[in-house]
């Protein structure tokens, strides 16, 4: 069956970022019409929210599969059983990612697109915060702007993370460990440009670590600066969940934060990513691998 919309409309979520599709039953298989709809809605607002779309794994997977080939589950974290695309984040195997990042930076070439797809969802809390970087750029004051287009920043999944070690129960202990069992580095642009759109955003976030040429504390002052811009409310979306529900965002001019603020309750989630290309920045350089091989996560495109 094939989906035909006849009274599809977009709401903005937010003036900067973010909207709901309505109008278009995406359980059903989409025609061209509907994926270039969905294309163009999603280079405008950046993060799309479908509700009353339960989809199954399969599903989820037809559904992304519209807008590029699809990446395995992660690179070194296991995937839902029988299903090597799929990523279950799940809250009770410590699954709570509250910090900014954008998805897998820490490869050379990191997903196009993600899609989450909510199975299980707390009464309260559990929402997505997704930042519109795009437009954190264009908030920079110009001198700013000009250096952070000279800048690059090496990305890992080797780090701390939001927690120091020391707080961490043997649970997520293990998680980290497995996140990290084989460690990647990626040098990439501060400044992407977006390959569809032309659109210059800030790619940093969480796996990003240190500006190459200055130690260690300098990155950090540094990205914290270029963060604040990110992080600025009026360039995020605050995205509640209900059963049943897809949120897609790209994953090339976003970052996102999953808020814990549900207590010790249930959430799941899944996720199904679009293999992206090698990002560049604005003089065409392409990001380059530093350390790590993730071919078997994701083709070059």
């Amino acid at each position: 069956m094939t989906a035909i919309a006849t009274d599809r409309d977009v709401r903005k979520i937010t003036g900067r970022i973010g909207a709901e599709i309505t109008g278009l039953d995406i359980t059903a298989e989409l025609n061209g019409d509907s994926i270039a709809f969905i294309t163009a809605a999603l280079h405008e607002h950046k993060a799309l929210v479908f509700r009353d779309a339960p989809l199954g794994d399969e599903g989820q997977k037809r559904f992304a599969s519209h807008f590029g080939s699809l990446t395995r589950a992660h690179p070194t974290v296991a995937s839902v059983e029988g299903a090597p695309e799929v990523l279950p984040v799940d809250s009770k195997d410590g699954a709570r990612s509250n910090n900014w990042h954008t998805d897998v930076t820490f490869v050379v070439n990191p997903p196009k697109a993600t899609t989450l797809v909510s199975h299980v969802v707390p009464p309260y809390g559990g929402e997505t915060l997704i930042a519109n970087s795009a437009a954190a750029y264009r908030d920079l004051p110009e001198p700013l702007r000009n250096l952070a287009d000279t800048l690059w920043a090496v990305h890992t999944n080797d780090y701390d993370y939001t927690r120091a070690p020391e707080t961490l129960d043997e649970k997520t202990k293990q998680r980290r460990e497995v996140f990290t069992s084989t460690k990647f580095e990626t040098r990439h642009p501060v400044v992407r440009v977006h390959p569809e759109t032309g659109e210059r955003g800030l790619f940093i976030g969480g796996f990003a670590q240190r500006i190459v040429g200055l130690s260690g504390a300098e990155s950090r002052d540094l990205l914290r600066l270029l963060q604040s811009y990110v992080t600025r409310p009026e360039n995020t979306a605050r995205v509640t969940w209900q059963p049943g529900q897809l949120v897609l965002f790209d994953n090339q001019i976003t970052q996102h934060y999953a808020v814990d603020n549900y207590d010790d309750l249930p959430r799941l989630l899944h996720r199904v990513t679009v293999a992206g290309d090698v990002p560049r920045s604005i003089t065409g350089e392409p990001s380059t691998s530093i350390t790590g091989d993730a071919s078997n996560y994701t083709p070059l495109t």
